[in-house]
């Protein structure tokens, strides 16, 4: 993970919104429950961040000049990845949202 961190601008930036939205969470105080499923989300968007590194280093390391299969599995990778932070942002939507509406209306 400390070279994820150290050489993925994205994963520091999911770090800094994986925190927000638990001191969000702290703020609205929502359940236990609601705790394991942001945690549970949270894991697995920084794992895919970690297996999408270790999938491009690997890439680069089989294939250091491009070839369409290369691209295609590191797109891959990314794709899942994107697909994992679009679904948890529809978590964290479904989980504070309410509490936010509540407070702000």
């Amino acid at each position: 993970m400390r070279y994820t961190f150290r050489t993925q601008p994205n994963a520091r930036i999911e770090l800094v919104a994986l925190a927000l939205v638990g001191a969000l969470g702290w703020r609205l105080g929502i359940s236990r429950v609601e705790w394991a499923v942001i945690g549970l989300i949270s894991a697995v968007i920084l794992a895919l961040e970690a297996v999408n590194t270790a999938l491009e280093a690997l890439v680069d390391l089989a294939s250091p000049q491009y070839h369409p299969l290369a691209k295609h599995a590191k797109d891959a990778a990314a794709g899942a990845l994107l697909l994992a932070v679009l679904g948890s942002m529809w978590v964290a939507l479904f989980v504070l949202g309410p509490r936010l509406w509540e407070r702000l209306f």
